[in-house]
């Protein structure tokens, strides 16, 4: 199943992504900013973050669907420009939600980055704009997704970008999902449409299903680990408030 060569792994294996930057528990350094991934970039982490829409077409970095826990603003993302989101602070700080273009330039390569890509009303206009930026980055990257047709995206357009499907437990996906989607998705049955080079899942129990695809060569990421014990476990962390080593 796996089509990553050694080079391409090597890239990546046994990495330590900082989740949503280096940010800091009591948010002072919040989540999905520039600080954060400059604080990640001195400390010589590799990072993972959130892309998606604005209501004007931009791609910024933010995590959630709605603005409400991190801004104090409700509403959704995509229903403000960017000029209105830039006026927003990011856990009461001078931070602001950044865009994509911004992050990439501030971090500028320092390791390798994951990029999540969220589900929303125009998935493909994300994936198109996304892949556009990417292309114009210098530094190490690859994209995951919990959409699993967002994943094919990339595999029918960008073959050659390392791509992950994200996925976490059945119990998790209930019940926003119906019961045999929350199992397909659990299970990430849907790689064998997307043929992901790595899944990324919830740091815990890991179904038979992913442990055979990664016999079969695909890496299993854990997210997102509070401490460095999981790491003898799987190929790559995407850890989160503690200060693992950069590479295990």
């Amino acid at each position: 199943m796996a089509r990553l060569t050694e080079e391409q792994k090597a890239l990546f294996f046994h990495h330590n992504f900082a989740h949503r930057g280096l940010h800091t528990e009591d948010k002072s350094v919040p989540e999905n900013s520039i600080a954060a991934f400059l604080a990640a970039k001195e400390a010589g982490y590799g990072v993972e973050l959130d892309v998606q829409l604005s209501k004007d077409g931009q791609v910024v970095v933010f995590h959630d669907d709605t603005l409400d826990r991190v801004t104090g603003v409700h509403g959704r993302v995509d229903a403000f420009t960017l000029e209105e989101l830039q006026k927003m602070s990011l856990c009461g700080t001078a931070e602001t939600i950044p865009l994509f273009t911004e992050v990439l330039a501030a971090y500028d390569g320092a390791g390798p980055m994951v990029v999540e890509l969220k589900t929303g009303p125009h998935n493909d206009e994300l994936c198109g704009k996304t892949l556009a930026i990417l292309r114009e980055y210098k530094g190490v990257f690859c994209i995951e997704s919990f959409n699993p047709f967002i994943v094919n995206w990339f595999k029918k357009n960008a073959p050659d970008i390392v791509r992950g499907q994200l996925a976490t437990t059945y119990n998790d996906y209930l019940p926003a999902q119906k019961k045999p989607i929350a199992r397909l998705l659990s299970n990430c049955a849907f790689s064998i449409l997307n043929k992901p080079d790595f899944i990324a899942y919830k740091q815990g129990a890991v179904p038979a299903s992913v442990q055979k695809m990664r016999k079969k060569g695909v890496l299993l990421i854990a997210w997102t680990p509070h401490d460095a014990s999981g790491e003898k476990d799987y190929d790559a962390m995407i850890f989160e408030f503690y200060r693992p080593k950069t590479v295990y």
